[in-house]
Formats: structure tokens, sequence, C-alpha cells
């Protein structure tokens, strides 16, 4: 049958299906993410909480338009503005502030808890979203991952206690992660995996400048190198860099099966805790670890029903 033919797909996507590949690109996104919590549990002991999560996505604005102006994008069309500004209100806006605010008071392990759940999440998003149909033995898996993933979390930061507000704020940071995630997923193949996070940046830029600008008003940043090497850690990296290989992955897709690379995030986000914050680092994590990154194995390989 030939390229023409009416029975072929006239409209190719941006980037071809090769879930292999996808794995690997989500596997270097969830490593890059994989060092946010600690750094922002390190940036907030001297910087206001307002200022890094704006702040971080100001930085990541200026290196997005630069990268945009250079390679000479096409701006989106139409309704893809309103999907790239659900992008932003999940992962430039909302994810970075509720975390931001939330780890004042809560500690790195702590987080981690809660964002052992964005993986689950994001597959659930994908499925409302994206319209895919997992097997119920992929349900399976994700629910068995998930729960490993909470257990070792909870057995490192001594479970959750009562409901403070700072869960109510990692929660909220969960959701908005998840549909983020999942809209900005299904957008880069169409615009493109930078392309995406490039756009979602600079549609959020006004607000973002604003919200710096009030910060410093409030409070001007005054904090050690450190703590100012892990603002632009999260500037460049955190908000930048790292959505390069997630979204590109999530493109390349099954979204709902790369997104369960993601339950390897706890794991890491904790033992970067113990290296960089002086947390303990037992056995527990790692048979934990071995067990949350053997769910994800499994899960990524579970085929998804036609």
């Amino acid at each position: 049958m030939k390229d023409n033919s009416s029975a072929t797909t006239l409209i190719r996507p941006v980037i071809p299906a090769r879930p292999t590949t996808g794995l690997w690109w989500g596997m270097l996104g969830v490593a890059a993410f994989s060092f946010t919590v600690p750094f922002t549990r390190v940036a907030v002991g001297g910087l206001p909480p307002l200022f890094i999560g704006s702040g971080r996505a100001v930085v990541a604005a200026l290196l997005a338009a630069v990268a945009l102006s250079l390679a000479r994008q096409p701006f989106p069309r139409g309704a893809q503005w309103a999907r790239l500004a659900v992008v932003a209100g999940g992962i430039v806006v909302g994810f970075p502030l509720l975390t931001s605010f939330a780890l004042t008071a809560a500690p790195a392990s702590h987080g981690a808890v809660v964002i052992a759940l964005l993986p689950a999440a994001t597959a659930t998003m994908a499925v409302l979203r994206g319209r895919e149909r997992p097997s119920a033995a992929f349900w399976m898996v994700t629910g068995a991952g998930a729960l490993a993933a909470i257990a070792f979390a909870f057995a490192q930061s001594g479970g959750f206690g009562q409901l403070h507000w700072t869960d109510l704020l990692l929660f909220g940071a969960v959701i908005a992660a998840a549909v983020g995630y999942a809209e900005g997923g299904l957008l880069a193949r169409e615009l493109g995996a930078w392309q995406t996070v490039s756009w979602a940046l600079v549609l959020a830029s006004p607000l973002m400048v604003f919200l710096t600008a009030l910060a410093i008003a409030h409070q001007a940043p005054s904090g050690t190198p450190v703590e100012w090497a892990a603002f632009v850690y999260l500037g460049v990296v955190s908000m930048f860099l790292g959505f390069f290989a997630w979204y590109h992955g999530l493109a390349i897709g099954p979204m709902a099966r790369i997104s369960q690379v993601q339950l390897v995030q706890p794991v890491l986000t904790i033992c970067w805790a113990g290296l960089l914050l002086g947390e303990n680092v037992t056995w527990t994590t790692v048979f934990g670890g071995l067990a949350v990154v053997l769910c994800a194995g499994l899960a990524v390989r579970v085929r998804l029903s036609p």
C-alpha cells in the first residue's frame, strides 16, 4: 500500500513509538527529579519558599526562551495554548510552589512518602486523558509497586501520624504534577518534548516573575552558597533539563507504562537525602529499594490491552 493511500496514517507523530527507548529516557528524567525534594529542603533552609517556588521557574523560563529562539521554533496553535496552560499549571506553578512551602516543615523523607503516589496518579490521569486501556495485570502490579513505595517511605519517615498541613500541600502537589505530566506527555507528541516544557515555562513566566518580585519585596533572599547552588539546580535541572528527558519518554510511551518508572524516585530521593542531609540509610533502605525497583520493572513490562 502506498504512503498516499487513505488507509495509511497521514500525520506521523513527532516521536516514533519505541517503548524501550522511552523507558531509558524516563529513567534519566526520574534520576534528575530524584534530587528535587532534597535540594528543595536544602534551599528552604535560608531562602523564602515563595522565592524558591517561583524563582526557579523564572530561571527555567529564561533558558526556555533562549532555546526556543535559537531553534526558531514555531508558535503553538489554537487549542495547544490551552493545553500548555494545563501543563504550566501543574508542573510550573502547582508542584514547585506546593512542595516548597511543604518542605519548610516536612523532612525530605516525609515528602518522599507522598511523592511515591505520583506514578499511580500519573497512570490514572494518562488513562483518563490519553484513552489508554491498561490490563488488569498492569493495575495489579501498579498497585503493588505503589504500596511497596509507600511502605518503604513510611519505614524511613516514621509514618504520617496525624494529617498535617504539609501533607495536604504534598497531596496537592502530586495531583498537580500528575495532570501536568499526562497532558504534557500527550502534547509532546505534537510539539516535541523539550518544546512542550519550554512553551509551558514561557507561558507561565509573567505570573512567576510577579510572584518572585513579590517574594523579594517581602523578604530579600539571603542564603549560603550551598543553598544558592541547590536553587540553581532546581531551576536549571529540575524545572528544565529533567523535563526534556521525562516528556520525551512519555511521548514515546505508552504513557501509563513509562510513568511507572517513577516508582524508583522515592528510593533515590531518600538515598540522596541520606547523603546530603545526613539521614540514616539502613538495611530497610536496601531491601525496600530492591522491592520498589522490582515492582517498577514488572510494571513497565506488562503489556497494555489493545
